[in-house]
C-alpha cells in the first residue's frame, strides 16, 4: 500500500487553517463531482478528495495523520502503518462500511489508519450499549432509505428516516458487542456542493456579472433535483435567495435551501475581451473599493 498526502490531495500546505481546507474542498469536489465533470478520472479524483476532506476537518484525524506525516513519508512510497497507531484511539474497531452510499468507499490507506470510514470510533456508552457514529450522505438524510454496515464480519442493514438529524441515534437491538444493543449516532458525510445549517440548505451560486447586474433565471441544484431560479436584477456577492420548502425533511415544515450569490468576472483571454473590459471601465464611473 502505498502512502497518500492528503494535503497535496487538496492543494493546500500543511499549515492551510481550517476555512482554506473546507475552500480548496469544496472548488474541488465541484470540478471532480461524477455528475458534472467530463474529465477523464474525474470519479476516482472525486472519491480522493473527498478522503482527504474526511481526515484533513477532523482534529483527530488530521492530528494521528500529521504524526505519521512527519516522520518522512513521501506520496506514492510503500507504507505500513506503525503496529502502535491504534493504541491512542484513531485504529478500527470492527465497524466499517459494506457499501458507500451513492458509490465508492475508502482507499485501503485510509482504512489502514482509521478503521474503515462508517461508524467510525466507538466510544463508552451506558452499560450494555455498543455505540458508534455513522456518518451518511447528505442525500440519504434528505431522501431516507437503506445503508448497509457491517459490524464484526456481520452485515446488516440500517433503516435511514427521510430528515435525520446529526447526533440523533438508531438503535439497532442485539446487534453490539457481545449482544448488546448497537446505537449508532447519526452525522453527516461532507458535500460537495452542500453546507447544512439546521434543516436549511446552504448553497453558493456563482454568476457572471452581467446576470447579476441584469438579472437571470438560472438552473439550481437542489438535494430533491435542479429548480429554476429568478435572481433579481442588481444583484451582488453575498445576496441571499431562499428556495422554501427544499431544505432537510421535518416537522412542523421542512427547511428551506438559502442561495448566496456569488459574482465572478471572466478573464479576458482575447483582445477582443479586453476592449470589452476596457469600454466597461469607461462606461462606469465605479470604485468597487468605495462602492
Amino acid at each position: 500500500m502505498q502512502f497518500k498526502d492528503y494535503y497535496d490531495t487538496l492543494g493546500v500546505e500543511p499549515t492551510a487553517g481550517e476555512a482554506e481546507i473546507k475552500t480548496a474542498y469544496r472548488r474541488l469536489a465541484r470540478k471532480y463531482h461524477p455528475d458534472v465533470s467530463k474529465e477523464k478520472g474525474a470519479e476516482e479524483r472525486f472519491k480522493a478528495i473527498n478522503e482527504a476532506y474526511e481526515v484533513l476537518r477532523d482534529k483527530e484525524k488530521r492530528a494521528a495523520y500529521d504524526q505519521l506525516k512527519a516522520q518522512g513519508y513521501r506520496p506514492g512510497e510503500e507504507f505500513r502503518p506503525p503496529p502502535d497507531f491504534g493504541a491512542g484511539g484513531f485504529g478500527g474497531n470492527g465497524f466499517r462500511f459494506e457499501q458507500d452510499f451513492g458509490g465508492g468507499g475508502f482507499s485501503d490507506f485510509f482504512e489502514s489508519l482509521f478503521g474503515g470510514r462508517g461508524p467510525g470510533r466507538g466510544r463508552p456508552g451506558p452499560p450494555g450499549d455498543t455505540r458508534a457514529k455513522l456518518a451518511i450522505p447528505l442525500e440519504l438524510a434528505y431522501a431516507g432509505g437503506k445503508q448497509r454496515i457491517e459490524v464484526d464480519g456481520r452485515k446488516l442493514e440500517v433503516n435511514i428516516p427521510a430528515g435525520i438529524q446529526p447526533g440523533q441515534v438508531i438503535r439497532l437491538a442485539g446487534q453490539g458487542q457481545r449482544g448488546a444493543d448497537l446505537k449508532l449516532e447519526i452525522d453527516y458525510r461532507p458535500h460537495g456542493e452542500f453546507e447544512v445549517d439546521g434543516r436549511n440548505v446552504l448553497y453558493t451560486l456563482p454568476l457572471a456579472p452581467w446576470q447579476a447586474a441584469l438579472g437571470a433565471t438560472v438552473s439550481v441544484p437542489t438535494l430533491g433535483g435542479a429548480v429554476e431560479l429568478r435572481v433579481p436584477a442588481d444583484s451582488d456577492t453575498g445576496r441571499k435567495l431562499r428556495l422554501r420548502g427544499r431544505g432537510l425533511p421535518g416537522k412542523p415544515a421542512a427547511g428551506d435551501q438559502i442561495v448566496e450569490i456569488e459574482v465572478r468576472a471572466p478573464k479576458a483571454a482575447t483582445e477582443a475581451q479586453k476592449a470589452l473590459y476596457r469600454q466597461m471601465s469607461e462606461a462606469f464611473d465605479f470604485d468597487p473599493r468605495k462602492a
